[in-house]
């Protein structure tokens, strides 16, 4: 899969990963699709009502230790 941006948010809490998320995804163009790293333990719950809210697709979420990544493609 082709990831046009990568934002790390590790190290901060709700709702900081979300906000730079909003900004991130608001400086790109439809369809592309964003790699975002968190280590907020919220942030799978936080990221799926984000995508309902928004219309953002949420295409992949996985976690690797305390690591937790999410693939989110831009409206």
């Amino acid at each position: 899969m082709n990831i046009d941006q990568e934002l790390d948010t590790c190290g901060l809490n709700c709702p900081l990963p979300i906000l730079k998320t909003k900004k991130a995804l608001s400086t790109m163009q439809s369809g592309q699709v964003l790699r975002v790293r968190s280590t907020d333990a919220g942030s799978s719950r936080d990221f799926q009502a984000f995508s309902k809210q928004t219309g953002h697709v949420l295409l992949e979420q996985s976690q690797q230790d305390a690591e937790f990544v999410f693939l989110i493609q831009r409206k």
